[in-house]
């Protein structure tokens, strides 16, 4: 099944490039890691390798350069090819901020061997437990002690951070009730975790229902340099705004790339699954339940590339990175359930890797935001409604 927007030759050589790493991978590599709750060590070393998770570095430190837009296809085909993302995607998403606002040394530093490989940043400290989307109500505090910062709190949510070598760190540097506006006194880092595991930093896995690697990190008087700081002190929360919307967007592509793995999927055992002496494709109640998750795709699709395309035109698209999000995620459990009442019974065996995949296309309805939160930033800030939060 393609989309009306595969018209690029940009985007189509992407795809077949991102398959070919993926064939690699296969059900059962995704279905042994899930059983071992194991990294994807080689996945994210294959496509390292072949230069796509580069893919926004610019050229002169040694990566693509490509936009968001072409990002965005990468993480897709992925998923579209029955692997997943979630392993190496904040890569992508953090880049903005180091890109954006970090000093040139920072990325000269850094950006380089995150593109060849030999670094990976794949943790972005902001979730809280008590605070949860709430950022601003955030407590880790980093306070200046001549060239550190210590600090101390707690994050939660933080995926890959027991894989990662480089942290994106989001932490108070004052008080809140020294605060002029609740924006201000949150700072971003960027922190060398290889040097802080047991020296202030002590991080624990959180099992969940899919296998995404998330855990839990403690900051104990933890020091880091000053010159982990990324931009202006007290400016934070703005940098790390700026980049939700391109997070947004690449998890709806990555909704998009599940979903139409889910309906592929389904209509092909739709096809093939013969009850009652003819294929269970031919039964509306089969047929129809695809077909419908069919058109919501498509039209999350179109959704997806306007506002990746707004955002690499350095356009306003909060509304429709939104949208986007919550369109695709949406979509994404609508095919997962319509494939999942086709296979009856064999979707639920794990071989088939529907039931695996059902799973980890759910988280995005939840994450990165809420869509209930999704529709309340739409009816405050789009439609104008009074504020309910």
């Amino acid at each position: 099944m393609t989309s009306s927007f595969d018209i690029s030759a940009e985007h189509a050589a992407i795809r077949e490039g991102v398959a070919q790493v993926c064939a690699e991978f296969d059900g059962a590599y995704w279905r042994d890691l899930d059983a071992r709750r194991a990294y994807p060590e080689a996945f994210v070393t294959a496509l390292s390798k072949a230069g796509y998770l580069a893919a926004m570095i610019p050229e002169e430190y040694g990566g693509s350069g490509l936009n968001l837009s072409a990002a965005a296809v990468i993480l897709e085909e992925i998923h579209r090819n029955g692997c997943n993302a979630a392993a190496c995607h904040a890569q992508m998403y953090t880049m903005g901020t180091v890109l954006r606002h970090g000093s040139a040394e920072q990325k000269q530093k850094y950006l380089p061997r995150i593109a060849d490989g030999s670094l990976r940043l794949q943790a972005f400290g902001v979730t809280e437990p008590t605070s949860g989307t709430d950022t601003l109500a955030l407590r880790t505090q980093a306070i200046r002690d001549g060239d550190f910062y210590v600090v101390n709190g707690q994050k939660i949510w933080t995926s890959r951070a027991e894989h990662s070598d480089l942290m994106v760190l989001l932490a108070r540097t004052m008080t809140r009730d020294k605060v002029r506006r609740r924006t201000e006194g949150l700072s971003v880092f960027l922190i060398d975790l290889r040097a802080l595991v047991s020296h202030g930093v002590t991080i624990k896995p959180i099992r969940t229902m899919m296998n995404h690697s998330t855990t839990e990190v403690f900051f104990d008087n933890a020091r880091i340099p000053a010159s982990s700081l990324v931009g202006e002190e007290g400016t934070g929360f703005r940098y790390i705004l700026s980049g939700m919307n391109a997070e947004r967007i690449l998890i709806a592509a990555e909704c998009i790339g599940d979903a139409k793995w889910f309906l592929s999927k389904g209509a092909a055992y739709a096809k093939d699954r013969v009850v009652f002496g003819r294929p269970i494709g031919a039964n509306q109640g089969v047929q129809f339940p695809i077909a419908r998750a069919y058109a919501h795709v498509e039209a999350a699709d179109k959704m997806r590339f306007d506002a990746a395309e707004k955002f690499d035109r350095g356009e306003k698209c909060g509304a429709e990175a939104n949208m986007a999000k919550l369109l695709a995620s949406e979509a994404a459990w609508e095919a997962a359930n319509a494939c999942l009442d086709a296979h009856g019974g064999y979707g639920f065996a794990r071989e088939y890797d529907v039931e695996r995949k059902f799973r980890e296309t759910r988280l995005y309805m939840t994450a990165p935001i809420n869509n209930n939160l999704v529709l309340a930033f739409l009816g405050q800030n789009v439609l104008g409604m009074p504020k309910s939060y």
